[in-house]
């Protein structure tokens, strides 16, 4: 059924799916405890990893690949991995909903990367959605001259990281490159650079700790497949504003198990990130209708 989609509906069901994936992702990276932000890290990518390995040992192409791609993989890693680290940082300093929203404005990061890097040119709509909803963060990060001002820009830089990210992906898709290979490639860049962080800085985890991480990392997994393989199916501008169910998903936790009621300048800061996204998603759908 899945195959007589379109492929833009494929990538708005690959996006939603994604969504729950990293919602849950977050949830249990909170939960797990007073543990290294670098270690967790690891443990979320080393179970993405060995999920990609597998994928690729069953796979007919193996680990190949794609001539010319390295660079782009190279960069898709080095982002992701440090808008992950800055992302890890803020859940567990923020309320998860206030982390998860200011790690979406990854779609608006990638208008912005995307000029120079895949040579899109943005329309005014574009270029002013993307002032407001940086206006919109403005209401979450409520910027101060208090250290406790340094994980909510640390969240933001998460987004850039991860919108900047997300347009390797999509060059990569261009190049058909595969999504385990980009999966596998970067959960084992990330485990090498958390790597040292754990040697020498190891906290021993109780065994439920152990499988918060476990399942932060099936989460990720979700996630990460159906996210790679969404912006293969489908330019950000059309799909991007279906990513932003993971910050919803991630209220209902943090309400439901964590006791977190968003402040109501959060929530205005939501209301108005969501809002323009979804304004320019309706803009661009009407436009190739």
């Amino acid at each position: 059924m899945f195959k007589k989609l379109n492929d833009h509906t494929k990538g708005i069901m690959c996006v939603i799916f994604a969504a729950f994936g990293f919602s849950l992702m977050t949830f249990f990276v909170r939960i797990s405890g007073d543990l290294p932000t670098m270690q967790k890290a690891f443990f979320r990518n080393a179970f993405a990893a060995v999920v990609a390995f597998v994928t690729l040992v069953r796979s007919e192409d193996g680990f190949k690949v794609g001539k010319g791609n390295w660079g782009d993989i190279f960069f898709r890693c080095l982002f992701g991995t440090s808008g992950l680290i800055a992302n890890f940082y803020a859940i567990d300093r923020l309320g998860i909903a206030d982390a998860n929203m200011l790690n979406k404005l990854s779609p608006f990061f990638a208008i912005l990367v995307s000029i120079p890097l895949l040579k899109e040119v943005p329309s005014k709509l574009d270029i002013i959605a993307t002032i407001i909803a940086f206006i919109g963060a403005l209401f979450i990060i409520r910027p101060t001259t208090n250290i406790a001002v340094v994980p909510a820009l640390l969240g933001a830089y998460g987004g850039f990281g991860a919108g900047t990210a997300y347009v390797f992906v999509r060059r990569l898709g261009k190049k058909k490159e595969r999504t385990p290979v980009i999966v596998m490639c970067f959960s084992v860049f990330s485990c090498l650079v958390t790597l040292p962080f754990l040697i020498f800085d190891y906290h021993h985890m109780a065994l439920w700790q152990l499988g918060c991480l476990i399942l932060a990392g099936i989460g990720a997994s979700i996630g990460q497949f159906s996210i790679t393989t969404a912006y293969k199916f489908a330019p950000a501008k059309d799909i991007s504003v279906f990513d932003y169910m993971q910050v919803v998903f991630a209220a209902i936790w943090g309400m439901l198990f964590l006791d977190e009621i968003p402040v109501p300048m959060s929530i205005v800061g939501y209301v108005i990130i969501i809002g323009v996204a979804f304004i320019r998603w309706e803009r661009n759908r009407k436009d190739t209708a």
